[in-house]
């Protein structure tokens, strides 16, 4: 037996002889990384130019083939040097010292409930998930130093950023980085310009389903790969990128995953050359979510249990191996996600909306949108908070049978399959973080039956969204709050959109030919065939049209019960 440990520590195998004896996982990482990255002085860096290039993409490229994917020299075809690893700064957009760091502003871990003066703390460049008491941890920021600018200083820094190339501040994310990760250095951040997503004013379902006019929907979907884990996996991979540089002992970064935290970290770490392990719950997401990490080079293991048996393992192998968690246990992905909230305040210029609804799986997000609005209270830049709802599943509803039992006590539960994959979690690790936000929140919990779901999924695509399964429970929430006059017709209320309706379209495929057994698909709206001859089309116009009249009063009409 080795020394003793100290919860949440991790005591890695020696390396590299105990990692090569691990096959197949060791002949991955063989490809990609040695224990330590490159030295920069293996890439010396070109003379600064004025100009940068624009790089766009093609549908035909081959990424196996491209030289930055490999930490090799320059290539050169007839004397002409192509794109490699040492020109990456004559493409990168031209950076700006203003806010970079310096201005002594500090962030550490402490233990969850703590303050940023706890005796127990520890710095982000450690490599530790849990208190010595095993708790969680949470990243607290020197707010002391952060209140030596007042909140008229923060809004217009943050505004002045909004849309701009000068790096890494363009991203919705790092457009905040001195309340992300305020001491790590431009050049260590791995950023896809992540954030900055849609406000959608829904205005017609709104008015149309609920007798709202001032519902929105918060796109995070649309982003780098599709879901608001872009949003976290930004600062965690740079985090890595930044502990690599300093030779720490990380080969790679590994995940458990319902879908859309895999696509995130394989994406990011692919970016910066980090390899990603993935586990996966076998056939539990979907085809759009498993291609995602294949594709940008992730070493993938598919698993037979789901997402809370991945989730276990994953704990364990990163506890035995230098292999850095990704999953939310780890909070640095929070500070991320935090920024969507600061972010619905600028686009509503800094006026409070009186709800915010949120789906709910791991329960980080919950907190994490807490973490964002009361940065901004505190800081001066607005004056309260909005009522936070956690929404969830039916099928996987840990959370929302806690709540009403009056947080008597919480019983962790199998979860069963839902349409809403990436929420099928019946024991979330962000438990404490979720009730905290709601607590402090004047929060509620609903839920949303598979039904209920996918119905709410098919009237908002009606009105030309074109959303997740996981935010037609949020909406489902929103119908019934709204029908119990909990949430009122004048109140502004915003619904968090976590993934895109493009990675979840065997669901709408399945609703719309009525493929689902035991729903009815009332909303359903599967195609006509009919004959190429102009008598046929126009019976079947007739047709449609004298329907369309009957399907808008049914639209009329729609409500979801309480006994539903």
């Amino acid at each position: 037996m080795g020394p003793s440990v100290p919860p949440g520590h991790h005591r890695f195998l020696s390396l590299p002889s105990d990692f090569r004896r691990l096959s197949p996982m060791a002949s991955s990482f063989s490809l990609y990384s040695t224990l330590s990255p490159k030295h920069d002085s293996l890439f010396p860096r070109p003379a600064a130019r004025n100009s940068f290039t624009v790089v766009c993409s093609s549908a035909t490229s081959d990424p196996a083939s491209s030289p930055l994917l490999h930490s090799s020299p320059p290539i050169r075809l007839n004397g002409h040097q192509l794109a490699g690893a040492n020109t990456l700064d004559q493409a990168r957009p031209r950076r700006s010292i203003v806010g970079d760091g310096d201005r002594n502003f500090s962030a550490k871990y402490v233990p969850f409930g703590s303050g940023f003066d706890s005796p127990e703390w520890y710095s982000l460049d450690d490599i530790v998930y849990r208190s010595r008491s095993g708790g969680l941890l949470d990243v607290q920021h020197d707010m002391e130093a952060l209140k030596n600018f007042d909140g008229a200083y923060w809004r217009n820094l943050f505004d002045s950023r909004v849309g701009k190339t000068t790096w890494p501040y363009g991203s919705g994310v790092w457009s905040k980085k001195e309340w992300v990760l305020p001491e790590i250095d431009s050049d260590d951040i791995v950023s896809a310009f992540e954030g900055n997503s849609n406000l959608f004013w829904a205005e017609r379902f709104g008015k149309q389903f609920l007798g709202m006019n001032d519902v929105w929907v918060k796109h995070c979907g649309i982003s780098h790969t599709g879901s608001f884990k872009d949003l976290g996996m930004t600062v965690l991979v740079s985090q890595v990128n930044r502990l690599r540089k300093m030779n720490r002992p990380v080969i790679g970064v590994g995940c458990a995953s319902t879908g859309d935290t895999s696509a995130a970290l394989s994406a990011y770490c692919a970016a910066a050359g980090i390899p990603s392990i993935v586990f996966l719950p076998t056939d539990k997401i979907s085809i759009a979510q498993l291609v995602q990490p294949i594709a940008n080079g992730a070493f993938v293991l598919s698993m037979d249990t789901d997402f809370d048996g991945c989730m276990k393992l994953i704990r364990e192998v990163t506890a035995e191996l230098p292999i850095y968690l990704a999953n939310s246990l780890n909070s640095l992905r929070l500070e991320g996600q935090k920024t969507a909230a600061i972010e619905i305040l600028q686009q509503f210029d800094w006026e409070v909306p009186d709800w915010v609804i949120i789906p709910g799986g791991n329960l980080g997000n919950i907190y994490a949108f807490y973490k964002g609005f009361k940065m901004c209270q505190e800081l001066g830049l607005v004056d309260k908070i909005p009522r936070l709802v956690c929404a969830q599943a039916a099928n996987a509803n840990p959370l929302y049978l806690y709540y009403k039992s009056g947080w008597k006590e919480f019983t962790p539960l199998k979860a069963s399959t839902t349409f809403a994959s990436a929420i099928q979690i019946g024991d979330p690790v962000s438990i404490d973080r979720a009730v905290f936000a709601l607590k402090n929140s004047d929060g509620i919990v609903e839920e949303a039956t598979e039904e209920e779901l996918m119905d709410a999924t098919a009237l908002a695509d009606s009105t030309g969204m074109f959303i997740c399964p996981h935010t037609g429970v949020a909406l489902t929430a929103l119908i019934k709050l709204r029908n119990r006059d909990v949430i009122r017709a004048n109140d502004r209320t915003v619904v968090v959109s976590t993934a895109h309706g493009l990675k979840f379209t065997q669901s709408k495929i399945d609703y719309h030919s009525r493929a689902i057994p035991s729903m009815d698909c009332r909303f359903a709206n599967p195609p006509v065939e009919v004959k190429a001859d102009f008598g046929a089309v126009m019976d079947v116009l007739k047709d449609h049209i004298l329907r369309r009249s009957r399907k808008s009063q049914l639209y009329a009409n729609f409500s979801f019960s309480e006994s539903q």
